[in-house]
């Protein structure tokens, strides 16, 4: 059983931080850079940018103060956390009718991840995603 999620203190050789719409692509190329250097097959690596781009843009969309993404190994998991100030996400969602203007960026970061959880912490709120390697 995975250990709980707990926020992660700034930035290091494994973690970014984010606050501006041109940091997107830095924090894509981070994440695709660190996730098949753990060993996630460039497919998986895919999956992961899709649902890192959906995320950090939700940051930067609904929040205020950027964001901070880490990515590490866990056994047989690439794992990607991602911190901001914002309010707990919901998760379990139905998807969206394909005539609605939005709400369907989460519900895909669910379906197209291993694992999805979200938990408050001290200066926001953490997600955590796991892909199998």
């Amino acid at each position: 059983m995975p250990e709980p999620p707990v926020a992660f203190a700034g930035v290091g050789p494994d973690a970014v931080s984010y606050s501006q719409v041109d940091d997107l692509a830095a924090v894509r190329g981070f994440v695709r850079a660190r996730a098949q250097a753990l060993g996630l097959a460039p497919e998986r690596a895919g999956r992961l940018l899709i649902a890192i781009s959906e995320l950090v843009t939700n940051t930067l969309l609904h929040t205020t103060g950027g964001g901070r993404v880490r990515v590490f190994a866990e056994p047989g998991f690439v794992v990607c956390d991602v911190v901001d100030g914002g309010r707990p996400r919901e998760f379990g969602r139905e998807m969206p009718s394909a005539d609605a203007v939005s709400g369907r960026g989460l519900a895909i970061v669910e379906r197209i991840c291993d694992e999805v959880s979200t938990a408050a912490v001290p200066d926001g709120t953490l997600v955590r995603l796991r892909l199998r390697r």
